[in-house]
């Protein structure tokens, strides 16, 4: 009796443990997912913007972007800066103060940097300090696990996984953290890409 309980203990565990993996992919080497898009920075709610009004020094200040997306400043108010390039939301603030000023030129220059929530990388689960990330180019799993301060005593970081929207669809890859972190294998870094959430799971033992 005993030994059919352990087998069947020993069954269910693996089935469970294969049901957990179904719908991931191994994630590919670092490097070799292909040339990268270009992508530029988009501002977002937190974000600190420097804004100079050329020979307008009275009208140029640094503001924050509000929770809302907007932000406020003289003779602007209200404007919409989430999910806008600084040289764009330069653009829309010219539009507007054209209309006290003859031929305004403005510089956004970004000094606190947050970015749009859909951009950020997302860290859950058993991670030393699980938290939201900026994303940065060429963000790497390395960098990802530094900036959370590595795993806890109890995560099972090779059952990992970074869950990714590619195309409207979620799919999820694999990635094996105990390997990089406690072991050093370097082929375990792979690539971040903006919006990614890696899942880091509790051991079960």
């Amino acid at each position: 009796m005993n030994i059919s309980i352990k087998t069947w203990a020993t069954g269910f565990s693996v089935v469970f443990y294969l049901f957990l993996l179904s719908g991931c992919t191994t994630y590919p080497l670092l490097g070799t997912q292909g040339e990268k898009v270009p992508h530029d920075y988009l501002i977002g709610p937190g974000d600190t913007l420097n804004i100079i009004v050329w020979r307008n020094p009275e009208i140029s200040m640094s503001v924050p972007v509000r929770p809302d997306g907007k932000i406020t400043t003289p003779l602007v108010e209200d404007l919409p800066a989430s999910g806008k390039t600084s040289t764009e939301l330069a653009r829309d603030i010219e539009e507007t103060l054209a209309k006290y000023l003859q031929q305004p030129v403005v510089t956004v220059v970004i000094t606190g940097f947050i970015g749009p929530f859909d951009e950020q990388v997302r860290v859950i689960g058993e991670a030393s300090q699980p938290q939201a990330l900026p994303y940065r180019e060429n963000m790497s799993l390395m960098d990802v696990m530094i900036a959370v301060g590595g795993l806890t005593d109890f995560a099972a970081g090779n059952r990992a996984r970074i869950i990714r929207s590619i195309d409207g669809e979620q799919q999820q890859f694999r990635v094996r953290l105990d390997d990089l972190i406690r072991d050093g294998d370097i082929s375990a870094n792979v690539p971040v890409y903006q919006g990614d959430v890696l899942v880091i799971p509790e051991s079960y033992f």
